[in-house]
């Protein structure tokens, strides 16, 4: 690239990156936090439009105010700008000659590389800038094969990788400006109000930019380039109908068991391989993900069905049949996507009596939680089959802490000698504030 070309990227990325003003703090940030001072390169995965670019800007806020950095230590480059078509791989030193020519930095410099993946051998640069240069780096891409075992080869040692998830219900409750404390769990008029900012964020999603402007039918077009640009460009795909196909069914089919060769048949791809791919391509720009049923058996594990999820229950909604979403299915999709935010390893279960728990939690060999999602449990029989799915759990798989996620109940339910609580899905999203975290 031509080297005005590259000033010109340089002092207008940089202007508008250190301009944006008014950002939510995420949840991220703490765990952030805890590498800032290190020389690691911190990369930073997640969906299209999930907040990743205001994410660096909060980095760089941090930085600015924890280590006192000057701007011309800092530079950030957008590589989603169409003028990076041409640039390769070569192009990355003599833009790294330029911005020490126009900026001039002391001491440590600051980089915050947004959508890096677009470039082919960007890992081979970034390796060295780790290796020779006093250079903190920052780096995001809305694929997981950011992550791939070539990359985590080339930056071995060097890298912490996290996923940014889509706005949780608590960072959605700072973004409307709502204060919570522990006290307006038991306050009758404030409980109101959350629960009225539950069914918004329920309708709205993550997104931030939906949030921000109330605007559901954004989504649409998030799930547009999501497709297009992440995965029929990306990933060379010719039969673009089929991927929308797939995508449809996916999101009018959340948290149920889905085989290869159920999807095949059903959307009418000619091989199981097809279908393996066009997964794991969606499950690598983080738009769909599948849980494994958990067994003891590694054979029986992979050779069962999968359950499927969407990033985000709002955008399932905007591309599904309107007329077949389930809002049980819908609630355990947003369950999901905590645990996913919390970094919980994720499974579902069926009992030797075939009963079904709709996630269970593994810490080390150990599965620790068993979680029953249901809208209701006021009808009994509803009640007596979520309840004995978790009894199962217990007596099999030895689970510590047993839940059902309701729509608005609550309490404590006991069977023999076992313990359930049951809780609203809000208040169980805003557990960090109960626990007073």
């Amino acid at each position: 690239m031509e080297k005005d070309k590259l000033k010109e990227l340089i002092i207008e990325h940089k202007e508008r990156f250190l301009s944006k003003t008014g950002l939510i703090k995420r949840e991220i940030q703490k765990d952030i936090e805890n590498y800032l001072k290190h020389k690691e390169i911190i990369l930073i995965t997640g969906v299209r439009r999930g907040g990743k670019s205001s994410l660096m800007k909060l980095i760089c806020d941090d930085i600015i105010e924890k280590f006192t950095v000057p701007t011309p230590s800092i530079l950030y480059l957008n590589f989603e700008d169409e003028r990076f078509i041409d640039f390769t791989v070569k192009d990355f030193e003599p833009l790294y000659e330029t911005f020490i020519e126009i900026e001039n930095p002391k001491g440590r410099k600051y980089f915050f590389l947004d959508e890096i993946q677009n470039i082919e051998g960007w890992e081979k640069w970034v390796n060295r800038l780790y290796e020779f240069e006093d250079i903190k780096l920052f780096i995001t891409g809305s694929n997981a094969t950011m992550l791939s075992s070539k990359i985590s080869t080339a930056l071995t040692g060097r890298n912490r990788q996290l996923v940014n998830w889509p706005f949780s219900f608590q960072e959605f409750l700072n973004l409307k400006g709502y204060k919570l404390d522990k006290r307006n769990f038991y306050q009758r008029e404030k409980k109101a109000a959350i629960k009225r900012l539950f069914k918004q964020f329920f309708e709205l999603g993550g997104f931030p930019e939906v949030l921000k402007i109330n605007d559901p039918t954004l989504l649409e077009q998030y799930y547009k380039d999501i497709i297009y640009r992440d995965v029929i460009v990306r990933y060379s795909i010719r039969n673009i109908k089929e991927v929308k196909e797939l995508t449809l069914f996916l999101s009018s089919n959340l948290g149920t068991t889905q085989s290869y060769k159920n999807i095949k048949n059903l959307i009418g791809v000619k091989s199981l391989n097809t279908v393996k791919n066009y997964l794991e391509a969606l499950r690598e720009v983080f738009l769909f993900f599948s849980i494994d049923l958990f067994d003891y058996s590694v054979k029986r594990q992979i050779y069962n069905p999968s359950k499927i999820y969407c990033i985000d229950t709002a955008l399932s909604s905007s591309i599904s049949f309107k007329f077949s979403q389930n809002l049980g299915h819908l609630y355990e999709n947003l369950v999901f996507i905590e645990l996913k935010r919390r970094g919980k390893d994720i499974f579902y279960w069926k009992s030797r009596k075939g009963r079904e728990v709709d996630f269970v939690i593994k810490e080390g060999l150990k599965i620790t939680e068993a979680i029953q999602v249901s809208l209701s449990i006021a009808d009994e029989r509803t009640k007596k089959r979520e309840i004995q799915s978790l009894v199962d759990a217990k007596e099999e798989l030895k689970a510590d802490r047993l839940i059902i996620l309701t729509d608005d109940e609550e309490g404590i339910e006991i069977a023999g000698n076992t313990e359930i609580k049951v809780l609203p899905l809000w208040k169980w999203l805003l557990s960090g504030v109960q626990n007073g975290s």
